[in-house]
């Protein structure tokens, strides 16, 4: 049986003196057919353990109904075969720039506030996911000859609150789930954070991008002894749409790593491959110091700048990294694998077919519910994806502003059927004012919601109300589309006419393109989709959501895995919400290799 122990100084197998080189890499942002290949990559840059998050509302979307935890099990699996250890952080709790840090919608509507803290209720919707899902992770301990070595108590706690007793809950409920391996947290490295994210009997750790001997120097007044383990090295940073993409220089990014070797430390690059925000899970923040100011919506895209970038190549900062891991290992590196190879030319993607929002809604949407005042998508039961809500406007009246108050995240909204604007939690006015009486429909869709800090949980849709002038409308008609509605079965339900001429046009487009099985084509690893001309919406290849697309910022290529390309026929489905110019959908090899640009990131004003 082996043993995996804290020791004074040192982590210890066996007895004998072990450092982890470890990297993030997120099972739930990766396509499964692709987890050999990315930890081989882990593997060949010189790191000899994985990690990885669990996000508690991937699989458990709906109180009660629990899908495929044994994702991470097969991903630990994968782990083992790459001969790597592994790191485990399952939250409940995990940041991670995912929606809601990982609670479920249902969590945090019910909750509020009183989530990530001792409330008896919300324990022990804890409690019963944590024995849903451990097994995963204890029959996978490296004392049962698996490669988990390390298990987290909560995330990044200090950067939220101070209750102890919750902490010591959790780590006790780890411990009576079965969790042998020695638990950890991981916090900032300051006074606050680690007061109120440590826990007595557990390794603390510290997370930075720079400055590793001030950092480590705060850990230990906080632990004097124990090993020195920077747990989320920042080598990288990650993007919210409209905003310029994050790069760190990859020399100054090699400095910092190596300084972290220097002072003897164990360290995880966060991240080692950030892979990719499918299916619109991307979280969002606030900006300002108390992450209360303007809303920041995180990009489809996790490239994260990191040292193997979003399609699986190697970049500069990984060779850069090698070096300095070589440094470190006990042998020769393993070789790299194969480059990953896109698909080998462009391809238009024909589309031919249309419904109208109100069409696809009647086809997948939930049953209408009708209220005084407007329910949220909480409420409605809606994690990601739009609701509609209708509304009247009595008469006669004259013009009155109009305006939506407590709205987040993004309403496009019509007056007797005629499109008025787009409205957003900064303007949430129309430009012109409504007269009566009058019929209001809002599409409302959530961006993301806040990952961090003390805006976590807030509720999405219509949060206050419709006013007119300073009046509530009262009667509010609401319908949810939820992004997991749209599967290939219900798709085929939805009705179906020819594309319209005009510009600006909402709805839910498809259309196909044919690839032969070559390498170059639906043998490659993966490609690149473009939508020039569309404005915002989501899209799908082969029933595979890639994720949210949008006309603002940089991001112009959505990623799309290999394994969900087919040959011969594959069908796209794009839903635009706010209305196309000249649209046109196009596939090619994907993006280049970013560029290496100079410059350092020592964390950002938002956390990660």
């Amino acid at each position: 049986m082996t043993d995996f122990t804290v020791g004074d100084d040192c982590f210890r197998l066996d007895g004998k003196p072990v450092r982890l080189l470890s990297g993030a890499l997120h099972y739930f942002r990766v396509h499964e057919e692709q987890w050999d290949h990315r930890l081989a990559m882990l593997a060949a840059m010189g790191l000899n353990c994985v990690e990885t998050y669990v996000p508690w509302n991937l699989h458990e979307t709906r109180e009660g109904e629990v899908s495929d935890v044994g994702a991470l099990g097969r991903f630990l699996d994968a782990a083992e075969r790459a001969g790597l250890w592994a790191i485990v952080r399952p939250g409940p709790y995990i940041c991670a720039e995912w929606e809601n840090g990982g609670l479920p919608v249902w969590v945090t509507g019910r909750f509020g506030r009183r989530v990530r803290t001792r409330d008896a209720e919300y324990l022990a919707v804890v409690e019963r996911w944590f024995r849903e899902l451990l097994p995963q992770v204890v029959q996978r301990q490296v004392s049962r000859g698996g490669p988990v070595i390390l298990v987290q108590a909560e995330n990044e706690y200090g950067s939220y609150g101070s209750d102890a007793v919750y902490l010591e809950w959790l780590a006790g409920l780890l411990r009576r789930c079965g969790v042998t391996v020695p638990l950890f947290t991981s916090d900032g490295p300051e006074d606050h954070m680690l007061t109120g994210g440590s826990v007595p009997g557990l390794l603390a750790t510290a997370n930075f991008g720079s400055g590793a001997r001030e950092g480590f120097e705060v850990l230990r007044r906080h632990q004097p002894r124990g090993p020195l383990m920077c747990m989320e090295f920042w080598c990288g940073w990650f993007s919210h749409w409209g905003s310029e993409p994050v790069h760190r220089g990859p020399e100054q990014a090699a400095g910092a790593l190596r300084e972290i070797l220097e002072c003897g430390a164990s360290v995880n690059l966060y991240m080692a491959h950030g892979g990719t925000n499918f299916a619109g899970w991307a979280g969002a923040n606030r900006s300002g110091p108390h992450q209360d100011g303007a809303f920041l919506p995180t990009v489809t895209s996790y490239d994260y700048d990191a040292p193997v970038d979003e399609y699986g190549r190697a970049t500069e900062k990984f060779r850069l990294f090698r070096k300095v891991l070589a440094e470190y290992a006990e042998g020769p590196l393993p070789a790299l694998p194969p480059e990953p190879v896109g698909l080998a030319g462009p391809v238009r993607v024909e589309l031919a077919e249309w419904a109208g929002l109100g069409d696809v809604l009647e086809a997948l949407g939930d049953p209408e519910a009708e209220s005084g005042v407007p329910p949220t998508f909480e409420e409605l039961g809606v994690d990601r994806g739009l609701v509609r809500y209708r509304v009247a406007v009595p008469g006669p009246r004259q013009p009155y502003p109009l305006e939506v108050s407590g709205l987040r995240d993004r309403a496009v909204v019509s007056v007797d059927g005629v499109r008025a604007g787009v409205l957003t939690e900064e303007c949430a006015t129309l430009p012109e004012p409504v007269a009566g009486p009058a019929e209001v429909e809002l599409w409302v869709e959530s961006l993301g919601r806040v990952n961090y800090g003390p805006r976590l949980g807030e509720p999405k849709g219509v949060t206050v109300g419709v006013m007119h002038e300073r009046q509530y409308l009262h009667g509010v008609r609401a319908r949810g589309l939820r992004l997991d509605a749209f599967e290939a079965d219900a798709v085929a339900a939805v009705r179906f006419g020819p594309v319209p001429g005009e510009p600006g046009t909402t709805g839910l487009f498809r259309g196909s393109f044919t690839l032969d099985g070559t390498p170059g084509g639906a043998g490659a690893d993966h490609a690149g989709l473009e939508l020039p001309g569309w404005t915002r919406g989501f899209v799908w290849v082969n029933g595979f959501c890639l994720g949210r697309y949008w006309s603002v910022g940089l991001q112009r290529t959505l990623y799309v895995p290999g394994p969900v390309l087919r040959e011969g026929v594959n069908e796209v489905w794009v839903l635009e919400l706010e209305g196309s110019g000249e649209p046109r959908v196009e596939l090619g090899p994907g993006a280049p290799v970013a560029p290496d640009a100079p410059g350092a990131v020592r964390g950002g004003p938002v956390r990660g």
